[in-house]
């Protein structure tokens, strides 16, 4: 079996969870817990688009509140 997280041909979500952090998420695999979707099921492009537009700061939340003091 190859890795279902590289399969160009799959369908994929992609997830995020309390602290800002987003995933590529195989469709078939259970979300998990601590993780909700925030794009629904798409091809795996789409899905990496997705999360190269969205998570523009790799810092966890927490520690842009504790630094700057807000979440935004």
């Amino acid at each position: 079996m190859t890795n279902p997280f590289e399969n160009p041909d799959g369908e994929y979500l992609v997830l995020i969870n309390d602290e800002g952090q987003y995933s590529l998420w195989p469709a078939f695999i259970e979300v998990p817990e601590g993780w909700v979707v925030v794009h629904g099921k798409d091809t795996r492009q789409a899905c990496l688009d997705h999360i190269e537009e969205n998570w523009t700061d790799m810092r966890p939340r927490s520690l842009v509140i504790a630094m700057d003091g807000s979440a935004d």
